[in-house]
């Protein structure tokens, strides 16, 4: 038998400091800050009530961890700075790179060619407070 995945629902990503990274994404990427409860979460052994967070955007979100007090089941070595990442979005590219700019956010590199999921790709590459990469993507049309 095979597992036939259809998607990513969510990743956890490790910050060190849940607050600044909530404003580095909401404010640089957009992404929808949203708090849940732990004990509304389902399944495993999360009895507790303490509050989650979260980044929503589209059909997909980012569990935050702070470091140092992860929740369980969790990675075995969680570290901040430690994710590469890459979002797609419809915005065209020199707009990513003014509204940026606007913000102070240092450009690593791009607009550059990438090669994608489903193909092409014309990326910038930025880092979060944490260092992790994160690569903004246009899809290629052919």
């Amino acid at each position: 038998m095979a597992i036939d995945l259809l998607s990513l629902d969510h990743l956890v990503l490790t910050v060190a400091d849940i607050q600044r990274s909530c404003a580095f994404y909401s404010k640089v990427l957009g992404m929808q800050v949203v708090e849940f409860s732990a004990a509304n979460a389902g399944g495993g052994d999360r009895t507790t009530a303490l509050p989650r967070t979260a980044l929503k955007f589209g059909d997909q979100k980012i569990n935050l961890h702070a470091y140092g007090n992860e929740f369980d089941p969790r990675a075995r070595h969680p570290l901040p700075g430690s994710a590469d990442l890459c979002f797609l979005t419809s915005t065209p590219l020199a707009a990513v790179k003014t509204h940026l700019e606007s913000l102070a956010i240092p450009i690593l590199i791009g607009p550059v060619p990438r090669s994608g999921a489903r193909g092409g790709l014309v990326s910038v590459y930025i880092r979060d407070p944490d260092e992790n990469l994160i690569e903004i993507s246009n899809a290629v049309q052919d």
